[in-house]
């Protein structure tokens, strides 16, 4: 296996962002059937879990495939090919017209696991900071420093917004970062707050393409290393709020964890995504996309189905005025003893 730093895996992110460069086969027949047909083969050949999902493909064609017709409207030719997709149950798989876009909302799987009236309220209170995409406090009499991240995708991370919070939070003997309900964004921000909780290069997951039919049709496996920097770190414990609406980046944020003995993830499994989607066009004009690749995590576990947290708690809505999940991490970071991982 070749080593990759991270900054080597972006080009990935680049090339296979949804609708980035959108190829498409301009000899192909612009009709229903023969639309229909193109977006099965391309799934068939490229999407990435079908056998870690067990999704028998073939049998979603027979299933699909009697309802399409060259007289159907666009409407109803749209409506089938979703629903056929969304089979994957998979965030990053869409298909796009310009009257609708087809979507698996992930964050149905499970309850929400976070209430921001109540956060704000009792532990963000009226004079939190808001720096960057980052809300945050001290909580716990100045102990703990309470960071909300609700999206990777607002903006990308400054090392100036870093440096802030690090400095802000030096002296407190623990620190939080909730990503529930972040649906994802910019990976670029996951290498960018590891790499102030850590004084080593550190790998953090492989990385594969999918190339062909069949499951072992993948590329090399591939090691993503954050590399190690002179910028402030901070040394002490974090642990990482997680829920069912963690998807994408904050999956990856998550499973990246793993690789650190400083970090634990509290809350729920995440929603996955751990697949980088790439997209195409049919030959009638409507983009897609779908996961080509797959995240295999330091432990040689695929967790494209929701990255298992190290302490599994639940909000509990009964409780007045307090996050049980957040005391929870607090109180690990309070105990200031080695942390149980998985």
């Amino acid at each position: 296996m070749k080593f990759k730093i991270f900054s080597i895996i972006l080009m990935f992110i680049i090339v296979f962002s949804a609708c980035e460069k959108i190829a498409f086969d301009k000899k192909a027949e612009n009709s229903n059937i023969s639309n229909f047909n193109y977006l099965w083969e391309q799934v068939n050949q490229k999407y990435a879990f079908l056998e870690y999902k067990n999704v028998d493909w073939d049998s979603i064609y027979v299933a699909y495939r009697p309802l399409i017709s060259n007289d159907i409207s666009e409407d109803s030719l749209f409506t089938v090919m979703g629903k056929m997709l969304n089979e994957l149950k998979d965030g990053h798989v869409n298909l796009i017209s310009p009257f609708n876009i087809s979507r698996y909302d992930i964050t149905m799987l499970g309850p929400v696991n976070i209430n921001m009236r109540l956060i704000k309220e009792n532990y963000l209170l009226d004079n939190y900071y808001s720096t960057g995409s980052f809300v945050h406090n001290f909580i716990r009499n100045g102990d703990i420093a309470y960071i909300r991240y609700s999206s990777f995708a607002d903006s990308q991370i400054t090392d100036y917004e870093l440096d802030f919070l690090i400095e802000k939070y030096k002296d407190t003997k623990g620190m939080i970062i909730d990503i529930r309900q972040n649906g994802g964004g910019y990976v670029t921000n996951v290498p960018m707050l590891l790499s102030r909780f850590t004084h080593e290069d550190t790998k953090i997951y492989e990385t594969q393409i999918k190339t062909g039919v069949g499951k072992d049709n993948f590329s090399v496996l591939e090691d993503v290393i954050i590399k190690s920097n002179d910028k402030k770190k901070y040394n002490k414990n974090l642990a990482v709020l997680i829920d069912r609406g963690s998807y994408s980046a904050s999956s990856f944020f998550a499973v990246s964890t793993y690789a650190y003995d400083n970090i634990f993830l509290v809350g729920d499994y995440t929603g996955g995504g751990l697949g980088l989607p790439n997209g195409g066009q049919l030959a009638n004009g409507w983009p897609y996309r779908f996961s080509i690749t797959r995240t295999i995590a330091i432990d040689g576990k695929n967790y494209e189905n929701g990255v298992k947290p190290d302490y599994y708690i639940i909000l509990n809505p009964n409780l007045n005025a307090i996050d049980n999940v957040i005391e929870f991490a607090a109180d690990k970071l309070l105990e200031n003893n080695k942390i149980s991982k998985l």
